[in-house]
């Protein structure tokens, strides 16, 4: 943080980890990294700058029937930007909530704030009242726009979240909606002189304690994260028709269809439920060339794959969690394209481990994208051999700054490395290959879901006395959510309380946390000092499976 920074309100910058303790950085390793200047704004790189390029006639968006060129986009943008400024007295520095699914006025939104200099935080449309406060209230967020289709949970926390000032709400018919405030603004807007380490984006990520934490990006990070991972592996190019199933709030859709497809040129279409049969038919009707996905989105989309024309696609990614080789081949029996697989984490923004052509090895996730370096170390931080499982570490252009919390800080970085949490191993060839979480994280269906977040909300309800939340096996998830819950009644066992106890967790938290199988014990099994095996459980859930035939032994 050499440079001065635009913020004038420094609430991000003062509750940043020193520079003590960030991860190394290395921005020589590549000509287009050590090229970046000292200032720099991340929504003038992506929108302005390709304007000027010659892109200003090319479709940024497409939503429905709806097509957005870049020029359209920036002068949307460069609006909010100024309704922002001049009617709400925005400085550089403010946090802005964005409650949306996939949606144009979404991008524009983000833009736009980053523009003004200041800090975007997308959230997911499934988020209730009580995450939308933690998140407000951690990060001081005094500004917030959001769909009027997601106006009800966003109200409700603004009553238990004083820091929140202004609502500005889009894509319905009030008369003080966002569009109406634009109408009367310039189109032209004065772009913040923002330094390239200035904090841009802060992404919520929900941890293994349950406590979701913020991480933060720069703007300098944005643009790393697509010339190393885009740049070099996937490779968009202008002309591309980028598509997929990732919603936006989520980092890794906020890169594929803002940071990746802007960067180079291309088109976005955007769905605002990316279902496999509407990924498939948007592939079919806009003759798409770059499709994000899950493995497991994937896995659902092979069923009806074959009924699409998908002849027009050059690169699939699948990021998010482990590729099955099952998937990948019959997606390429079908298609002719060879998946890239990816291994991304919140800290690091996108994905460093990957491989794409030539490089491709059906079952590892890839090499290092790039501009990254990823050892695999034991508990003394010493590479292990390969085959050996160990701890994943990685080091580049971006990594692990959390908002206010040092401990949590401290614990992720460890002689310059990010401590990722991954138990993997690498082959003789450098590939590596995913084994496991390091803590109580559950991947299903592409989503981190924290099981003591969904404990948590369980022993809430008045039937439930203790709970334990683990991840079993699913032939179609990967892993779905499981709890083991021992009720204060014991007549209160039924189909109706496993329906009363699923309700309640979608009321309380995001619908997709919910525990998909519930089951009713007597007990659950302790440690000396009477904390729950956790580990127990999932080895039990594990045996289960393997008895069934869902996985393999050993697997």
């Amino acid at each position: 943080m050499t440079e001065p920074t635009s913020h004038v309100d420094t609430f991000i910058r003062d509750n940043m980890p020193g520079p003590e303790l960030w991860p190394e950085m290395d921005y020589s390793v590549l000509p287009e990294l050590a090229a970046y200047p000292a200032r720099f704004n991340a929504a003038v790189e992506l929108i302005d700058k390709q304007v000027d390029a010659g892109y200003a006639d090319t479709p940024a968006l497409i939503f429905g029937e709806d097509v957005w060129t870049y020029r359209e986009l920036m002068h949307r943008a460069n609006r909010i930007a100024n309704v922002l400024v001049e009617d709400y007295s925005f400085v550089p520095g403010e946090r802005v909530l964005i409650r949306s699914g996939n949606h144009p006025m979404l991008i524009a939104s983000w833009l736009a704030v980053l523009k003004a200099g200041g800090v975007a935080i997308t959230t997911m449309p499934v988020l209730r009242e009580r995450e939308l406060v933690y998140m407000i209230g951690k990060a001081k967020v005094r500004f917030a726009i959001s769909h009027d289709n997601l106006a009800e949970d966003i109200d409700k926390a603004q009553k238990n979240a004083p820091d929140l000032d202004h609502i500005l709400y889009f894509g319905g018919d009030r008369a003080n909606g966002l569009e109406a405030a634009m109408e009367a603004k310039s189109t032209a807007f004065a772009n913040v002189d923002t330094a390239a380490d200035d904090p841009a984006i802060i992404g919520f990520t929900s941890g293994s304690t349950g406590t979701p934490k913020g991480t933060l990006h720069f703007h300098r990070d944005i643009l790393a994260a697509a010339d190393c991972f885009i740049g070099h592996v996937v490779k968009i190019r202008p002309g591309d028709i980028v598509c997929g199933s990732p919603q936006i709030a989520f980092l890794y859709g906020l890169c594929a269809f803002i940071a990746d497809t802007f960067r180079f040129g291309a088109t976005a279409v955007l769905l605002e439920r990316g279902t496999p049969e509407a990924v498939l038919q948007t592939i079919e009707k806009h003759k798409a060339t770059i499709c994000f996905s899950t493995p497991s989105g994937y896995k659902l989309m092979l069923d009806k794959a074959r009924d699409y024309d998908l002849s027009s696609l050059r690169e699939c990614v699948g990021g998010g969690e482990p590729l099955l080789p099952a998937v990948f081949n019959e997606w390429k029996d079908i298609t002719g394209v060879e998946m890239i697989n990816g291994l991304g984490i919140s800290e690091l923004l996108h994905i460093f481990i990957s491989a794409s052509g030539d490089d491709i090895k059906p079952g590892a996730i890839g090499k290092a994208v790039p501009g990254f370096e990823v050892r695999v170390v034991d508990e003394n931080m010493e590479d292990v051999k390969p085959g050996e499982i160990g701890l994943m570490i990685v080091k580049g252009p971006n990594g692990c700054r959390y908002l206010d919390d040092v401990e949590k800080q401290k614990a992720y970085i460890e002689d310059g490395w990010n401590k990722s949490g991954d138990l993997c191993r690498i082959d003789e060839d450098g590939y590596f290959y995913y084994e496991a979480r390091t803590d109580d994280m559950i991947l299903t269906g592409g989503y981190n879901v924290s099981g003591l977040e969904v404990e948590a909300v369980l022993l809430e309800h008045p039937k439930v006395r203790e709970a334990a939340v683990v991840g079993t096996p699913d032939k179609d998830r990967g892993q779905i959510v499981k709890a083991f819950i021992i009720l204060k009644t014991a007549d209160a066992k039924s189909d109706e309380t496993v329906s009363e106890l699923q309700n309640f967790v979608k009321s309380q938290i995001s619908a997709f946390k919910y525990p998909r199988a519930v089951e009713f014990v007597d007990e659950l099994p302790l440690t000396a000092t009477g904390k729950i095996q956790r580990g127990a459980l999932r080895q039990l859930e594990r045996e289960r499976a393997e008895k069934a035939g869902l996985i393999q032994k050993g697997t």
